[in-house]
């Protein structure tokens, strides 16, 4: 996992973006927030799972799903099935150790 701090390639209101392998980070105190960490390595779980590229075309589509869903930003991008997952375990520290593959798509819903 390679960490970069940039507070300007970050969008408001979040404090992490991972673009596999790097993640990057809207404040250098995050470095040191496990839970945070935790929560974008398991987006780069998703990501190599998935060959990186199919996992950002199911994320954009899936979040405009839920945009016209529940047509509220918020809701929308906190339904998205990778972001379930990761928000759900990411206080787990031992969660990667025994995600079984392809474990997002459980997180997936109407």
């Amino acid at each position: 996992m390679v960490v970069i701090v940039s507070k300007y390639l970050i969008p408001k209101g979040y404090a992490g973006l991972t673009l596999y392998p790097f993640v990057f980070l809207k404040n250098k105190r995050f470095k040191s927030n496990e839970v945070v960490l935790n929560h974008e390595r398991i987006h780069l779980r998703q990501q190599k799972e998935l060959m990186v590229l199919p996992f950002y075309l199911i994320y954009g589509f899936e979040f405009l799903l839920r945009l016209t869903q529940y047509k509220n930003w918020p809701d929308a991008y906190r339904s998205i099935s990778f972001e379930r997952e990761a928000y759900e375990n990411e206080k787990n520290r031992d969660y990667l150790k025994s995600r079984s593959w392809l474990s997002f798509i459980k997180y997936f819903r109407k």
